[in-house]
């Protein structure tokens, strides 16, 4: 059997649905197994065991649906859902199944703060979308496979941080996912151990003024590492404070001890850290401590994000108590080893 998987974007969701290839590979070991996103995303895919061709979008969908054709799948997981998915299911005519979004339940709980979206991990409704083909979770959790040239090793970082490292994850895709500086500040003269601040070359800046209040307890690596290299850091962390972001996931990954903080967005939308078959009441993982403003009346306000908080007073990040989550991070810290 020839399967499609299809997600384009981002790098959280598309950790997110590794234990779908995992399990595909597991349960059908005869089926080859290929892989649709975007080329930016490519690296997160690249070295997966569990695929045998990645797809990237083309900026022409009919050039990339051309090339599809000519692969006769017998069936699309399709794990995006979008207007361009259909294009593709519909092109190929061939038997396919679509998670459900819960775009409705989502409109409730952003506009009337009314929570009836599902307990459990968006991975289970991945899972929805292989169950025509004879698939189910397994529950061991996320996966993330560094290609070997990006390994990070004591060399790429301080010496003050090779004994052991909070990895902090200060990037985000909007500005309202976004810890302020300030706030970052308290956290890390807070916190009784080393620092590594991670995100992209947007984040430079960022980094540079929370690491200039203690440049040998804060090593700051944004815009030095690429994701792949940055995915390593994160691996060799002892502990990992994040945003809603596509690396707090790839901790996930890692078993690793998570602080994740939310801000306009909420783990009730199912993006919360997935460790295998961890929900968020009746089956709550140890390593997992979410870091939310508690009785806010506009909160969520998203389900992505916005480029500043609507209502302007940003109580949802500026309202968390930075000793609190550095007294977290000590309580994860106790149970782990150097990487």
């Amino acid at each position: 059997m020839k399967i499609l998987v299809i997600r384009f974007s981002s790098i959280g969701d598309i950790v997110l649905t590794t234990p779908v290839l995992r399990c595909l590979r597991r349960q059908m070991p005869d089926a080859e197994i290929h892989y649709l996103t975007k080329q930016s995303f490519a690296p997160i895919l690249s070295s997966n065991p569990n695929i045998d061709a990645l797809h990237l979008l083309e900026d022409d969908l009919d050039a990339t649906i051309k090339k599809l054709k000519e692969e006769q799948f017998d069936f699309i997981a399709d794990l995006h859902h979008n207007v361009r998915t259909a294009r593709v299911k519909t092109a190929l005519g061939i038997k396919s199944a679509s998670f459900p979004k819960k775009n409705i339940e989502k409109w409730i709980l952003v506009n009337l703060r009314l929570n009836i979206m599902p307990d459990d991990s968006i991975v289970a409704r991945y899972f929805q979308a292989v169950q025509p083909i004879g698939i189910h979770n397994d529950g061991l959790g996320l996966e993330y496979y560094i290609p070997e040239h990006a390994k990070v090793t004591n060399d790429d970082i301080p010496t003050s941080h090779w004994p052991g490292y909070v990895a902090c994850v200060i990037g985000g895709s909007y500005n309202t996912k976004k810890m302020p500086v300030e706030q970052w500040q308290k956290f890390c003269a807070d916190v009784p151990f080393p620092v590594i601040l991670v995100g992209g070359p947007e984040d430079r800046d960022a980094g540079r003024v929370i690491a200039e209040q203690d440049p040998i307890k804060i090593y700051n690596s944004c815009g030095k590492f690429s994701i792949n290299e940055s995915a390593a850091l994160i691996e060799r962390a002892r502990v990992v404070v994040s945003h809603d972001t596509g690396l707090m996931h790839v901790a996930a990954a890692f078993q690793k001890p998570i602080v994740s903080i939310w801000g306009n967005t909420s783990p009730e939308l199912g993006m919360f850290p997935y460790y295998g078959g961890n929900n968020l009441k009746s089956r709550i993982n140890p390593l997992s401590i979410l870091e939310q403003k508690e009785k806010l009346w506009c909160h969520p306000c998203s389900k992505l994000g916005y480029g500043r908080c609507p209502h302007g007073h940003f109580k949802c990040m500026y309202g968390l108590n930075m000793a609190k989550m550095a007294e977290d991070v000590k309580k994860l810290w106790k149970n782990t080893q150097p990487k």
